[in-house]
């Protein structure tokens, strides 16, 4: 790696038209009318919600309330610096973050009220996990049930990078002993190298960076419960939100929920649920919620001790979208940029699960983007039918 860190432009929301744009021109409001929807919110929580949707398509950034526990952290975060200006013109990362954090104000999460603590977002979580679609999958899993180790791990690996496409890769082929074609899609794939650092017998610590609950947060878990009982790893550490964020994104209650579906279910998927619930009680899996996991800023701004948990790892696994927009930086980077210089910050070997829904992308091969490109424009970045696995096993301090 040069001495000097690479840079490419900070993404935002100016452009009328860009992806960016829509987002918070029209995903914002529509997410909004679904909140206000989905519970039977007081007259005075509707209000602050209407307020809300005007003040985030026409308004400028206000400060958090000064009673706002978290006020403090905010203006260390930058509301001190982007107070007054327009959403749409402060970095899209940094204004979609604070969308959710205001929204959690407008429902009154933390007022003294009753609706103290209630996740807007817990009724579509829910009903995934009640789904048919979710009983289909975790079915499915009986399929992988005497099978080759190897065989089981790339399936629940697979699972985890797709997420609520999962049925697609936990089906291996019941004749000859053959696995399917992998998933199409996959625009990076640096699963060998993941397997190196969870080596068959392994006792080290993983730390799995969570995106979604719900459908996607079992298949983590899952991964996670076949890691531990093969054994590759000794510990897991999981990492939430500490509040609801981004509509989807686990908390700690979502991963209780999900223990609580997985148990609930026959076959494979009730044991690996007997096993996480097991795992969580005896320390073998523990759950954090780090007050810097709902920050707008990219990971290279992590505070100290969250980069001692990470520098402590065998090997961190950022799970999703927007935990890769937040590890690379959200920037509008050269896709062939180097993965490994990227994230050559970070304290411990490193790797992403992700699909492509944004903009933001590294690692790729000129060939491979080239590719893309010529047979989609550029929709392969933002539809969510491609994917990558990518593995940086020399960061850290040593590897820098």
């Amino acid at each position: 790696m040069s001495d000097a860190a690479p840079t490419a432009p900070v993404i935002r929301a100016a452009e009328p038209g860009s992806f960016p744009h829509r987002t918070l021109a029209e995903r914002h409001p529509a997410i909004i009318r679904q909140v206000r929807d989905a519970l039977p919110y007081e007259p005075a929580r509707r209000r602050a919600l209407d307020a809300l949707l005007k003040n985030c398509t026409e308004g400028v950034i206000e400060p958090l309330p000064a009673d706002a526990p978290d006020r403090e952290r905010w203006m260390s975060w930058g509301l001190d610096t982007y107070a007054g200006r327009s959403w749409f013109d402060v970095p899209w990362l940094w204004s979609e973050s604070l969308f959710y954090r205001r929204l959690l104000d407008a429902v009154g999460y933390f007022g003294p009220g009753a609706w103290r603590g209630i996740d807007p977002f817990r009724p579509s979580k829910t009903g995934e996990l009640r789904s048919a679609a979710t009983d289909d999958e975790l079915a499915a899993l009986d399929e992988l049930r005497g099978r080759p180790a190897g065989d089981r791990d790339r399936a629940l690996l697979s699972g985890s990078l797709w997420g609520n496409r999962a049925d697609l890769s936990f089906r291996l082929a019941s004749e000859g002993g053959q696995d399917r074609e992998p998933a199409p899609g996959l625009v990076a794939d640096d699963s060998d190298l993941l397997w190196s650092l969870l080596p068959p017998h392994g006792t080290g610590t993983l730390c799995l960076v969570a995106d979604n609950a719900g459908r996607e947060l079992v298949p983590d878990l899952l991964l996670i419960a076949q890691l531990l009982t093969e054994p590759r790893i000794g510990r897991a550490v999981l990492h939430v939100k500490p509040d609801p964020y981004y509509v989807s994104d686990a908390t700690t209650a979502d991963v209780i929920d999900a223990l609580h579906r997985l148990r609930s279910a026959e076959g494979l998927a009730g044991e690996y649920g007997d096993t996480l619930w097991s795992a969580m009680g005896d320390g073998r899996l523990t759950v954090r919620a780090h007050p810097f996991s709902c920050s707008p800023l990219p990971y290279a701004d992590m505070p100290e001790d969250l980069r001692a948990d990470f520098a402590a790892a065998g090997l961190t696994l950022f799970k999703g979208d927007l935990n890769y927009r937040r590890l690379v930086g959200d920037r509008y980077w050269p896709p062939t940029t180097p993965f490994d210089e990227v994230t050559a910050y970070f304290p411990g070997p490193v790797a992403a699960l992700r699909t492509l829904k944004s903009e933001v992308i590294t690692g790729l091969s000129p060939s491979t983007e080239a590719a893309l490109d010529k047979a989609e424009g550029r929709k392969w970045l933002t539809g969510g039918t491609h994917a990558l696995i990518q593995v940086n096993p020399s960061a850290g301090p040593d590897g820098q």
